[in-house]
């Protein structure tokens, strides 16, 4: 059974429905990256970047898997599938995968400011005076920019052992995410699926221009056979 390793990005969840909240200008709803996505902009409003994180995991709510993530839970039942997201969103674990990796933390999760090990699950909004058994504000469970990406150690440990490599719905130029590419083997067979894919063809790449719920199922009929 071979190692696939699956990195997806904003692109799978948009066609869910999900409001990837960027701009044309990189403003987030509005607001500067800075002030709803850093630990400086959460120490200077908390209320402001509490809010922000409430109305995302509002809408997580109102959406579903869609065609992408099933195809890649198909995929498991003839090989060992390892899913590395730079999404926030439970959705490829509502779809039925079992092995998910999230590189920037999880909107359905909080965590304490006292003990950031400190994890809790929680799906509805979180306000101030919302605190942890350390009596201690609860943050959203959320890599922030400026922030060291805990999980990127065993991303890189996985990647290192794939023979297959999917990438989905992302530019791959959001680093340390982008960076995972440069662990796979030499000439592991990579596919690359994107409406406008920026990459360059080498000879174990193999790129599909559309969007994950046409290019996944795709790819996923091709391996399985």
């Amino acid at each position: 059974m071979k190692n696939v390793v699956v990195l997806t990005g904003a692109g799978i969840s948009a066609e869910s429905g999900i409001n990837t909240f960027r701009d044309a200008n990189g403003l987030w709803e509005g607001h500067d990256i800075m002030e709803v996505a850093s630990p400086i902009g959460w120490n200077n409003n908390q209320e402001l970047v509490l809010d922000f994180y409430n109305k995302r995991r509002s809408q997580l709510h109102t959406v579903a898997p869609n065609k992408g993530h099933l195809a890649l839970v198909e995929l498991e039942k003839t090989h060992k599938v390892t899913v590395i997201t730079q999404n926030v969103d439970d959705l490829h674990e509502r779809a039925g995968s079992s092995n998910v990796v999230h590189l920037h933390g999880e909107l359905l999760k909080v965590r304490s400011q006292f003990d950031e090990n400190l994890v809790l699950d929680w799906k509805t909004d979180l306000n101030l005076g919302d605190l942890c058994e350390h009596n201690s504000q609860l943050r959203p469970h959320i890599v922030w920019f400026g922030e060291e990406v805990p999980m990127l150690d065993r991303a890189i440990q996985i990647t290192e052992k794939a023979d297959i490599l999917i990438i989905i719905g992302t530019s791959m130029q959001v680093y340390p995410a982008a960076s995972l590419v440069q662990f796979v083997p030499v000439n592991t067979p990579i596919y690359f699926i994107d409406p406008k894919p920026a990459i360059s063809p080498k000879e174990n790449l193999t790129i599909l221009a559309e969007k994950a719920t046409v290019g996944v199922p795709q790819v996923v009929q091709e391996l399985v056979g």
